[in-house]
């Protein structure tokens, strides 16, 4: 086995074998559960102690992604996972480690069960990585588009830095090194692979060797839209989480979950998320190792043999070992609704001898469903999407071994497989579509104007070397795709296409696109903070929208494909310079005679522009001044409300858009039109009636009035 980090490993191990928690407390560590993956269509937060999801949004003091799919529609598929090991010693004791286990709440490492703490090096939080080279976390190390990478270890008997100890734990000495890794392309932006590099490092300053290992991933899989139910409600669609399980080897080895039928009471979500093997290396030496994958079930609360959870390291091994008997899963859990806790696990390892160091790579991996039948189906049919993600995370981590036999081999007199002309096989290698272009929108009256650059043109594909952009796609959402349960990126169609004249796809050419003369704009990086200089090269307004709705946009660009290396036409994702826009006017100038007023007028409760509750109404002020201030009064003079408004101003002080907009992109406004929300300055919603109101001109001093009528 290649011996990858160990050098890192033993040093993360040495030192806390030094620091040994049995007899002192050093400096407390620092649990880093911060992080969490934004780059893709998958949140999953990512902890320095070996735990994968927020607990449905319980673990934080803000509310962060719990393997949320797709990005953006806050429906989470997991309440927590972690990683476990177990082994012999050579004694022939049995030990178990595991980063997660059934808990209704967790909030730190070392508890019960939560048995791995990350290291007391005062520096050691997670980092990030990207091989994107614009991005602030740009690394030539980097693996993905977003690498997190994290060291942990099961050596601590008490939480660093206290005289609290871990209930019930007994080390094996493994010192962890974690990778996570995520992609941006369309065709990769499903799932995030978890690669765990495990080193033997002793414990007590015994240096055992660990005999029999197994490696498991655990989750409590559940799925929900925090939308309608909110992440920190517990409510029982706990109970409604249907399971299975695919042991193909050269398909998928995988165990996964669904909404099994959540109802308008639940989440009627229509998706899956599955917990993927992909792939280990053992110690260099070792025959023994057969990929045996083994699925396990049990109940987060359950009074039968297969519904109890393995509560001591025997019982917890012996679930590692043998994957749940058939007729408990064909008559108690395929096909069934209930609260599953979820085990997949490979081994045995033969042995890791002390400072050795074994190579275990999982998947979380989602997908929706293929078809629009009842989302309590589960068959092949409506597994087929996620079984395309789950294809491609393997062709990431087998990478150059593109026929999977373990060997370089060549594909023709001017091809090989390596790719990187190393000698050996590299893993985590995709094709590459062209890079997206840099997008700017700008919201106007009942339109949208659309620019780009040509950036995209000089993308040079990693596999086949070739230049091969082709063309580019306008994508859009529609009225009242904000209110999705999927959120609005999923809504957005496919509006216009645009590609080279060459015999290939339409052949529309990009003159009608092109502008004359390219616009220049100078802006700040959003990932370095530096300033850019973008030419925009093209040109697309979208008329006849509606003004004060929400509506996507995004531009992204694809190749023309290689048949030679069986590589179809690939698109960038249009997540990545995708932008919300609500159209409506520009800011009044001075000099204007255009009239200042609101919409809808009258307001109408109930309509599908209310939002159903009092917090998501919303109300538009247009043609407002760039800097003014606006005051509404009752007919006897009382005022009700005033807010400032300045021309940058993007809808966050409004409930509407912090539910049904996208958390990592904010709304793009007109200069001219702010929301109000129909709440009193006392915190009151307003009652029907006519209000009145005026708007001063912070520049002039000039004061408009007008009124409206609200129905209730």
């Amino acid at each position: 086995m290649k011996k990858i980090l160990i050098f890192l490993s033993l040093f993360v191990g040495s030192f806390l074998f030094s620091q040994n928690q049995d007899t002192s407390f050093p400096k407390t560590a620092i649990d880093d559960n911060k992080k969490f993956t934004t780059i893709g269509n998958i949140g999953l937060t990512v902890t320095n102690w070996g735990v994968i999801g927020d607990f449905l949004a319980t673990q934080s003091p803000i509310d962060q992604p719990s393997c949320e799919y797709p990005r953006g529609s806050s429906i989470d598929h997991l309440f927590a996972g972690g990683l476990w090991i177990g082994g012999k010693t050579n004694q022939g004791n049995i030990k178990v480690t595991t980063g997660a286990f059934n808990s209704a709440r967790i909030t730190t490492a070392g508890s019960n069960n939560y048995e791995f703490t990350n290291t007391n090096i005062p520096t050691d939080i997670i980092t990030e990585r990207s091989s994107i080279t614009d991005n602030k976390f740009y690394s030539p190390n980097a693996i993905s588009h977003q690498d997190f990478v994290a060291e942990f270890a099961d050596t601590n008997t008490f939480i660093p830095g206290t005289a609290i100890q871990i209930p019930n734990h007994n080390p094996l000495g493994i010192a962890v090194h974690l990778e996570s890794y995520a992609w941006n392309y369309p065709f990769a932006d499903a799932f995030v692979i978890l690669n765990y590099t495990l080193t033997n490092v002793g414990y007590s300053g015994i240096k055992d060797t660990l005999n029999d290992v197994y490696v498991g991933l655990w989750a409590d899989m559940v799925i929900r839209n925090t939308n309608i139910l909110p992440p920190r409600v517990g409510a029982p669609y706990y109970q409604d989480v249907g399971v299975g399980y695919i042991n193909h080897p050269d398909t998928a080895q995988l165990i996964y979950a669904y909404e099994f039928d959540g109802g308008s009471n639940y989440t009627n979500t229509n998706s899956y998320v599955a917990l993927t093997y992909l792939g280990a290396d053992p110690v260099e030496g070792d025959n023994t190792y057969l990929d045996q994958i083994t699925y396990n079930w049990w109940l987060f609360s359950g009074g039968d043999d297969w519904q109890l959870a393995p509560l001591d390291d025997a019982a917890k091994y012996q679930r590692m070992q043998e994957s749940i008997l058939d007729i408990y899963y064909r008559n108690n859990v395929q096909r069934q609704r209930n609260n599953f806790m979820n085990l997949i696990s490979t081994g045995p390892f033969e042995s890791i001898p002390p400072g050795e160091s074994i190579n275990v790579v999982f998947a979380v991996v989602c997908g929706k469903k293929f078809s629009n039948i009842p989302i309590s189906v589960d068959n092949t049919t409506t597994k087929k999407t996620l079984l395309e993600n789950v294809s491609w995370a393997q062709r990431a981590y087998h990478g150059e071994d593109s026929n999977r036999n373990g060997v370089l081999d060549f594909l023709g007199t001017d091809s090989t497989e390596d790719v990187i002309p190393n000698g050996k096989i590299d893993r985590y290698i995709l094709p590459t579509p062209p890079s997206p272009p840099n997008l700017k929108v700008i919201p106007d009256d009942g339109k949208v104007t659309l620019l780009w650059d040509d950036f995209s043109e000089r993308s040079v594909d990693f596999i086949s070397k070739a230049k091969d952009f082709e063309g580019y796609r306008v994508y859009r959402s529609f009225l009242g795709n904000d209110l999705s349960l999927d959120g609005i990126f999923t809504s957005m169609q496919l509006i216009k296409e645009y590609d080279n004249v060459n015999g290939l796809f339409y052949d529309t050419g990009l003159e009608a696109i092109r502008l004359a003369e390219p616009i220049e704009e100078v802006r700040t990086n959003s990932e370095t903070g530096l300033l850019d200089t973008i030419n925009y090269r093209y040109k697309l307004e979208v008329e006849n929208l509606h003004n004060g709705w929400q509506y996507a946009f995004a531009v992204t660009a694809f190749d023309s494909g290689d048949v030679n290396l069986n590589l179809p036409s690939l698109e960038s994702t249009a997540l990545t310079n995708v932008a919300v826009i609500s159209p409506g006017t520009p800011a009044r100038e001075a000099s204007s005679k255009i009239k200042i007023g609101v919409y809808p007028n009258p307001y109408k409760a109930g309509a599908l522009w209310d939002g159903g509750l009092e917090r998501q109404r919303k109300m538009f002020f247009y043609n407002l001044p760039a800097r003014s201030v606006v005051r509404i009064y009752t007919l006897a003079g009382d005022l009700v409300d005033q807010f400032t408004h300045t021309a940058d101003y993007n809808g966050t002080d409004i409930e509407w858009y912090k539910q049904f907009s996208d958390d990592n992109s904010q709304t793009i406004f007109p200069g001219g039109e702010h929301a109000w929300d129909l709440v009193s300055e006392n915190d009151q919603a307003i009652a029907t009636g006519l209000y009145l109101f005026t708007v001063k001109d912070l520049e002039t001093s000039k004061i408009y009035r007008g009124k409206f009528v609200v129905i209730k």
